[in-house]
């Protein structure tokens, strides 16, 4: 491939990139296309407390009733478990709230742990803090799906689904649209979209009411059958379409393969059939469970239970329950009326474990046994802790910052970013000259690309979205300097070659091969600087950090591979004769 054509394709994707990056990064009302802007408009760079206003609320947590005091400073297991416990405890409570991008993470003031909490774009304080410290509602619920009045209910829902079966039935044998009946109604989705289509399928495809039927000599081509198929999945209004013989291989008897050399005539019939479900207690999960009064306030503990192993076997982990008085006297009443019956735990309305009463237990301690991994069983009982926090928490800071102090503080960040960056192109172009306008574009392309990064890592799993405080703007404004610096060692060791009497073209490529090793050097410990700062600092500090890190990493990107692609794709011999242009 020519020399030319490469840096072509380079160029191209280069634009591609640049137009790609400048889409995400602009307002959507910007875009032209307004599906596309519609899109576009829920990517959104996720502002900090400092910049959008909200609360903050800082929490001593208590260790002092799992602590030995032996332990050197060190974290024991066991408070580490009560930790994670926490944290996940706020964190679920805060999420409940529906508050965006919350901040919960755990910090060390002296030798006291804390938990700090920030609700961006929060106004109500003590609202905050109630939810904090509300406690996840646990509670413990009996089997009744064979209950009769929960059967009955079934039975009606079923009566009423044959009777719109028996409906659109009648539509069909009186001439109305098959394909659009089944279309609009039939709860097959893997057909309804097709008309209810089913193809050419032999028989033995189907189960054996709906099979039986299809395949009737009587049923013939181009009707519907006059009567409802009913299978365990409901009942079906069949139309059968056409039928034809075909020849395949014939099959053997017993192993289901085919048979080498010999084939068999085989009927197979198109037809479209329209699916009205039939519904069982599994559909209605809320009527499977009946809540007892038994509830998180009579728990006491879940503990992890490893188990052990007996006879040379593998140690079967479990989930040991204890409850106070109240809760051992209610849960051996439980017990006792329902042996050989499943007892549901469920925590905010989500079912977490059913196992099966296997015996009366009077002790107010259960034990909860499964097929479980022993990070499965450790998860099970933090959950169930949820019921109450493992340690106490006293809140002993909190903060409201008023919207306008946010709103104040962004335009001051981005304006003096702005101005940053409109001042570091503007030297560029004055002393670099065309260089210098490459180089101050390749700044806006970076520009553009970090806001892209910020946008697009609000698509990312909760807690690894980005999220841009005052720091953070700090950081990027720091990584604009350090994308100049880049470009001048590139530029400079471009017109020392220049002064050894190199071409344009050569001396681009040499400039780039002398100043890589420094660029490269400069980078990775500004990096390595960052990557300590993100692992040892909290707070402003760690986004001032990766927001560096961040812009050093697209920084190099922009000044080693599109400045060099744009340089190597317009260093002709007419550009080259303009000395004042590119520097002599």
């Amino acid at each position: 491939m020519k020399r030319r054509t490469k840096n072509s394709i380079k160029l191209s994707l280069v634009a591609l990139f640049v137009l790609c990056v400048s889409v995400i990064a602009v307002p959507p009302r910007m875009v032209p296309l307004p599906w596309l802007s519609e899109k576009l408009a829920a990517l959104k760079v996720n502002l900090g407390l400092d910049l959008q206003g909200g609360i903050h609320l800082e929490y001593a947590i208590d260790l002092s009733g799992i602590t030995d005091g032996n332990h050197n400073g060190t974290t024991t297991d066991e408070e580490a478990h009560a930790l994670d416990a926490v944290q996940a405890v706020v964190e679920r409570r805060v999420n409940a709230f529906g508050v965006g991008e919350p901040i919960v993470q755990r910090i060390t003031a002296g030798s006291e742990q804390r938990l700090v909490v920030e609700l961006p774009g929060l106004k109500d304080i003590e609202a905050a803090k109630s939810v904090i410290k509300e406690t996840p509602f646990l509670d413990f619920r009996e089997d009744v799906s064979d209950n009769p009045d929960v059967q009955k209910f079934i039975d009606e829902v079923n009566a009423q689904a044959k009777k719109t079966a028996q409906d659109y039935l009648a539509q069909a044998r009186g001439g109305a649209d098959f394909a659009q009946l089944a279309t609009e109604h039939s709860a097959d989705s893997g057909s309804a979209a097709q008309g209810g289509d089913l193809g050419f399928v032999a028989q033995g495809t189907f189960v054996a009411p709906f099979d039986d039927v299809l395949f009737k000599k009587d049923f013939e081509k181009g009707t519907v059958y006059p009567e409802l198929v009913e299978t365990q999945f409901g009942w079906h209004i069949i139309k059968k379409e056409d039928e034809r013989t075909t020849v395949r291989p014939k099959k053997d008897a017993l192993t289901g393969k085919d048979i080498p050399g010999e084939t068999e005539e085989v009927r197979e019939v198109r037809a479209r059939h329209i699916l009205v479900p039939k519904r069982t207690i599994a559909d209605f999960p809320q009527l499977m469970w009946k809540p007892t009064q038994l509830t998180g306030a009579q728990l006491e503990s879940a503990d992890y239970n490893p188990g052990q192993a007996t006879g040379g076997g593998i140690a079967e982990p479990s989930v040991l329950l204890n409850f106070n008085d109240e809760g051992a006297k209610m849960f051996a009443d439980i017990t006792k009326g329902h042996i050989g019956e499943r007892f549901a735990i469920f925590v905010d309305d989500e079912l977490v474990s059913a196992p099966v009463i296997q015996a009366e237990i009077t002790n107010g301690q259960a034990q909860i046994t499964g097929n479980f991994t022993p990070e499965e069983a450790k998860k099970l009982a933090a959950r169930l802790n949820e019921g109450a926090l493992p340690v106490p928490i006293t809140l002993v800071s909190q903060q409201s910052v008023d919207a306008s102090l946010g709103a104040q503080a962004l335009r001051a960040g981005l304006t003096a970013g702005a101005a940053g960056l409109a001042l570091t192109m503007l030297y560029m172009v004055i002393y670099y000259r065309f260089f210098g306008l490459v180089a101050a574009v390749a700044l806006m392309i970076y520009a553009a690309t970090v806001v892209a990064i910020f946008k697009l890592s609000g698509l990312l799993p909760g807690g690894l979205a980005i999220t841009l405080t005052l720091s953070g703007i700090a950081g990027f404004i720091l990584s604009v300097g350090m994308a100049v610096d880049a470009n001048i060692l590139i530029f400079e060791r471009i017109k020392e070659e220049r002064r050894r009497g190199k071409t344009l073209r050569s001396a681009v490529a040499i400039g780039f091969e002398r100043a890589w090793p420094s660029i490269r050097d400069g980078n990775v410990s500004t990096l390595l600087i960052c990557v300590i700062l993100i692992g040892v600092g909290s707070g402003f500090v760690q986004g001032f950090a990766i927001i560096l890190l961040i812009g050093v990493v697209v920084s190099m990107f922009t000044a080693v591979v599109l400045v060099k692609t744009f340089l190597r794709a317009v260093a002709a011999e007419r550009l080259e004769k303009i000395t004042w242009l590119i520097g002599a």
